[in-house]
């Protein structure tokens, strides 16, 4: 047999098999939830504040956690930045038992970040997941640059 016979024989049975890797699959495995790390005192501040005023539903508390310039960057909404805007996104929108958990961290200097996970009330496991993105003047406390978040469940439209 020729070589092109050969390979083109080959061809075929990769691709009369291949279907069959497939087969039994039935959905993907669920990624194991990942664990609550401890963080920092001044870290875990920040974490803690934002739910006091969270629940309180205090917008002024809540801007005050942010820079400045500061950014909020929700699933579905344009970019918001800024105290005066973010304090103005937060009136009526905030309020309710906001649990946030640590899954990661680190910190340099004056800039470091949290990702995390939350969930509301006393329902078991978290709704969603965000990452905030930190920075500080020297000697003062961390202030939320940038909160970013979004759902674990995808919202019909």
């Amino acid at each position: 047999m020729s070589r092109s016979i050969i390979a083109l024989l080959a061809f075929g049975l990769i691709l009369a098999t291949s279907p069959l890797r497939g087969q039994g699959l039935k959905e993907r495995a669920k990624p194991a939830a990942l664990s609550t790390i401890a963080l920092p005192p001044e870290l875990d501040r920040v974490l803690r504040d934002y739910e006091r005023a969270w629940r309180k539903g205090d917008a002024g508390a809540l801007a005050a956690l942010f820079a400045e310039d500061g950014f909020v960057l929700q699933s579905g909404h344009p970019p918001i930045r800024g105290r005066a805007a973010i304090q103005a996104a937060y009136e009526g929108s905030s309020g309710g038992p906001l649990r946030l958990r640590a899954l990661g961290f680190s910190t340099e200097d004056h800039l470091g970040y949290i990702i995390g996970a939350y969930g509301y009330g006393e329902a078991p496991g978290d709704i969603g997941k965000f990452t905030l993105a930190l920075r500080r003047a020297p000697g003062k406390p961390w202030l939320i640059f940038s909160d970013m978040d979004n759902l674990n469940t995808s919202v019909k439209r």
